[in-house]
């Protein structure tokens, strides 16, 4: 019954054409009511925001990065960037869940042993796997969701690696949406050297599972 629900209403939101309304011309255009909407009434007006997010990330609906310019540009940077964690983490959370118990427990018991090496590697490493695709903002952040949640990775983990791997891709696109009048396209945000620090990020995440593996080849 629960996939039922999920499934209907992903449906339901893709025919409504919901994704149509998130978009960057449409923040563009209605920037000013929604600066409006903020100072007249802030606090309902963060967790209409906050509860947006989560709805998004959580029904896999295409606009998370127009939202994200658009925390920036209505609650400032450093807010800004706290209100999109607030709602990606708790967005990507339920989804991990719907995952994990609408088909991860399946399929680790329908193939347990196969699966045995990976686990014992996930076991050990996985909260770094997970961090270093958090912070390369290219990786699709519903398919980190939904492949975490066909594994054995534990629920805090997911959590906090989200939460900490998205802050700095979150801190530049807010960032940016405060300054969204400068901003022509999608493709003004992020530089080919903001996307190669944040790989070099990544890739120093991992630096101690290749470390161990090196160590390991050695001694066999």
């Amino acid at each position: 019954m629960l996939l039922l629900l999920i499934v209907t209403t992903i449906v339901f939101i893709r025919c409504a054409g919901v994704d149509r309304y998130v978009t960057f011309e449409n923040l563009q255009e209605n920037k000013v009511r929604l600066l409006q909407a903020v100072e007249n009434n802030y606090f309902l007006s963060v967790a209409g925001y906050i509860v947006l997010y989560l709805a998004v990330v959580a029904f896999s609906i295409p606009g998370a990065t127009v939202l994200t310019l658009s925390g920036g540009f209505l609650f400032g940077a450093l807010l800004g960037t706290l209100y999109v964690n607030a709602g990606a983490t708790t967005g990507a959370t339920l989804a991990f869940l719907f995952c994990r118990y609408a088909a991860g427990d399946w399929i680790q018991e329908k193939y347990l042993d196969k699966l045995i090496t990976f686990n014992r590697e996930l076991s050990e490493n996985g909260y770094r796997y997970l961090l270093a695709l958090r912070l390369i903002p290219l990786f699709p952040f519903f398919l980190i969701n939904a492949g975490a949640g066909l594994t054995k990775i534990p629920l805090r983990t997911f959590v906090w690696t989200t939460s900490l791997g998205i802050l700095p891709g979150s801190f530049v696109y807010a960032f940016a949406g405060k300054q969204l009048g400068s901003i022509e396209s999608m493709g003004d945000i992020f530089s080919t050297e903001i996307l190669i620090a944040f790989s070099l990020l990544a890739l120093l995440v991992l630096v101690p599972v290749v470390v161990k593996y090196s160590k390991r080849k050695r001694t066999m």
